[in-house]
């Protein structure tokens, strides 16, 4: 069986799918119930991830545990300016292992999950210690390029009561980058570093298609307030 046979292609396709199994439609009743209102880290957020991590890595044994991953990982939001943030993905996977086990996962599938829950986590730092953990901390990582990671970061930065950017110095030239202020810093601290840190052969294809998209936008923004950013700002 290859990977395309059962990999649903959409939103409506993973939905019908987690449905038409008892396990994972248990799962996500759960996810459902506790999903957050923050549309950077909702329901949406979890389903893409989701459909990632089964693109990414799911052998014909093990594509429920991929969407139980996906749909797990961010179960309990912690946001981003919060103490206890670097703690959010053992946070979790200790959700996730209770909820798997209501749903009928067995011990070593919820401990799978809940070990690539642990270790998905970009503010944890950690490497993942199995190839489920390398699709789920591709598939989410993927989430923070492209325009859906302009849209979540943007998103992000307004609930932390940061500026879109600095408007004296946008590109951070005279100034130590801030993305806690500013969400346009949080493009070069961060996010167009990632596809150097992704996992797999495909999510790296698919961040860097990303990235690029994201330097676009970068460079349209500077046409728009007539400030070019330095290229050494869109290269890591």
């Amino acid at each position: 069986m290859t990977l395309a046979a059962f990999v649903p292609r959409d939103r409506a396709g993973l939905l019908a799918w987690c449905e038409d199994r008892p396990r994972l439609a248990a799962v996500l009743r759960d996810v459902r119930a506790r999903a957050s209102t923050d549309p950077a880290h909702d329901l949406s957020h979890f389903l893409r991830v989701a459909l990632w991590t089964l693109r990414l890595g799911a052998p014909p044994s093990a594509p429920e545990l991929c969407v139980a991953a996906g749909l797990l990982h961010d179960v309990v939001n912690v946001p981003k300016d919060h103490p206890l943030r670097t703690q959010a993905s053992a946070l979790c996977a200790e959700a996730a292992r209770g909820i798997l086990a209501r749903a009928g996962f067995s011990s070593a599938e919820t401990e799978e999950v809940a070990d690539a829950i642990l270790t998905h986590s970009y503010s944890r730092g950690e490497t993942p210690r199995s190839p489920l953990g390398d699709a789920l901390q591709d598939a989410d990582r993927l989430e923070a390029l492209g325009v859906l990671g302009l849209m979540r970061c943007i998103a992000t930065g307004v609930r932390m009561d940061a500026a879109f950017f600095d408007p004296e110095d946008p590109w951070a030239e005279r100034r130590e980058p801030d993305d806690k202020a500013y969400s346009l810093d949080h493009l070069f601290v961060k996010l167009l570093r990632l596809p150097s840190t992704m996992r797999t052969a495909a999510g790296r294809r698919e961040a860097e298609r990303r990235a690029a998209t994201l330097r676009d936008l970068a460079v349209r923004l500077g046409d728009e307030m007539g400030a070019a950013p330095p290229p050494r700002r869109l290269t890591p």
